[in-house]
């Protein structure tokens, strides 16, 4: 038999053995992006804690609850209607929870707002710049309005974001990853603890989004906490630390991408001999969920390259080898086993029930 660890291209480790040696050797092939830091020690710099809201007598946000340290980049994912862009205006303050507390850098953003939003720079929706000015002329007039800020935090700025070569220039004239790197560097005069960003990539090129992540990157690196707000899961897959699922007003799940990914099951697809026996051991195992709609929870190349034949199922890996010793008891051939890990997308799609990011 044959037993795979496929990752979501359908490539893997193949092993030609008995069933049993087979099982013994069967590996994992980790295909989870993740960044690697490890962030736990850090202060925490953004603290939301049982937060709600309620919008007349509808209650549109459900008990959210999540953190975001120094140094780390956090992911907030959500579905359209989740909840997502309503917590981010919490987050600054632009509307007021109606239970639960929100706290930046110890400062309550509810109660002492001054002082909270005075650790914050973001981007919510779309940068607020002026085309009719040069770049410089928009970072002085956003400075005019933060104590503390004078030219050469300006320069700093300017330079951090790569836009020294063009900062004179009119902003009309700016691509749109210029204007967004523009937008960053207002968000960043004021040298906030903490930046959230929400859909930092929108638009972008693949150029422009493969700059976008190495900068947010650099930021992290120097110690700020990062809070992103993204629909591309792939993106926030190679980028963030930690992510928070959000879907109808409640988060589904916190943790770390390479933790959340794998700490869930995994896909396994069967190839059988006799087929309907087989099928019929994975569908009497309380271990196995059958999969029905393998053409929207794994990649297109995986399906069209198992076969007519294959049975797809959802289940925890430590149950294949049971089965498959099950199996051969019962006289089946076990053709092959192969195992895919689940991408942060193909998570988010079985959590949301497959429901349309923002």
């Amino acid at each position: 038999m044959s037993i795979q660890s496929a990752d979501k291209n359908g490539t893997g480790i193949t092993e030609n053995s008995t069933s049993r040696d087979a099982v013994s050797s069967f590996h994992s092939a980790n295909q989870v992006g993740s960044t690697g830091r490890d962030r736990s020690n850090n202060e925490t710099v953004l603290s939301v804690q049982h937060v709600k809201k309620r919008i007349k007598r509808k209650m549109i946000i459900h008990d959210v609850t999540f953190d975001v340290r120094a140094g780390e980049i956090f992911g907030f994912l959500g579905p359209n209607g989740a909840g997502k862009t309503t917590t981010i205006r919490m987050l600054v303050d632009l509307i007021k929870p109606t239970e639960g507390t929100i706290t930046v850098c110890g400062h309550n953003v509810n109660r002492d707002p001054e002082q909270a939003l005075r650790h914050i720079g973001s981007i919510v929706e779309n940068p607020e710049v002026y085309s009719y000015l040069t770049g410089w002329e928009n970072l002085e007039h956003f400075a005019r309005m933060q104590p503390g800020v004078d030219e050469q935090r300006i320069r700093e700025v300017v330079e951090l974001v790569r836009l020294d070569r063009r900062i004179h220039d009119k902003v009309s004239t700016y691509s749109l990853g210029m204007r967004q790197r523009l937008g960053i560097a207002q968000a960043l005069l004021g040298r906030p603890k903490l930046l959230i960003l929400d859909e930092p990539t929108n638009g972008l090129d693949p150029k422009g989004i493969k700059e976008m992540r190495a900068f947010i990157r650099l930021l992290a690196a120097e110690g700020m906490a990062v809070f992103v707000s993204s629909h591309l899961l792939s993106e926030i897959q190679l980028l963030c630390d930690r992510v928070a699922i959000i879907s109808r007003g409640k988060v589904l799940a916190v943790g770390g991408v390479r933790e959340l990914v794998e700490t869930h099951s995994h896909m396994a697809v069967w190839q059988l001999e006799p087929r309907d026996q087989g099928l019929a051991i994975l569908q009497n195992s309380p271990h196995v969920q059958m999969i029905t709609n393998a053409d929207e929870l794994i990649d297109d190349s995986i399906v069209a390259g198992s076969g007519a034949d294959a049975i797809f199922t959802e289940m925890d890996e430590e149950h294949i080898a049971e089965l498959v010793t099950q199996m051969t008891a019962s006289g089946i051939s076990v053709k092959g086993v192969t195992k895919i890990n689940p991408t942060l997308e193909q998570l988010f799609l079985k959590m949301t029930e497959g429901e349309i990011l923002e």
